[in-house]
């Protein structure tokens, strides 16, 4: 029998497909109260990724791969591949990466091998 936790990622791994590859990428989810932003922020190695480190977003943990918002942090923190943010959201997503990039692009190269170290290693926002 499988727990709430497991059926989440069983259905986040069915239906998460990234837009700009043929490859599920292994992602971690980041609750509010871990970031201090108002939505959930994904994170991921680059596992083969086409593109530079992004990050993705998301209005709950429970979402369709379509419905995640993909947004790049380098050379500029933006959104890309078609989705939207708010200004306000996409104001404290900025903050909040500004203040975790070395985190997010150690963990994007494999600096950091394991997702509980990255994870640890973030600061939220206040």
């Amino acid at each position: 029998m499988m727990d709430s936790r497991q059926k989440a990622m069983k259905a986040f791994t069915e239906f998460v497909g990234a837009p700009e590859s043929d490859g599920l990428f292994e992602m971690a989810n980041l609750p509010p109260k871990r970031t201090g932003l108002p939505f959930v922020v994904w994170i991921s190695p680059k596992a083969g990724a086409p593109h530079d480190v992004r990050v993705k977003v998301s209005k709950g943990p429970r979402v369709y791969g379509t419905e995640l918002v993909s947004v790049a942090i380098r050379p500029d923190i933006r959104v890309v591949g078609g989705g939207s943010m708010s200004a306000r959201d996409l104001a404290l997503l900025k903050e909040w990466v500004e203040l975790n990039y070395d985190v997010l692009v150690r963990y994007w190269d494999g600096d950091i091998e394991y997702t509980e170290d990255a994870i640890a290693t973030l600061k939220p926002i206040r």
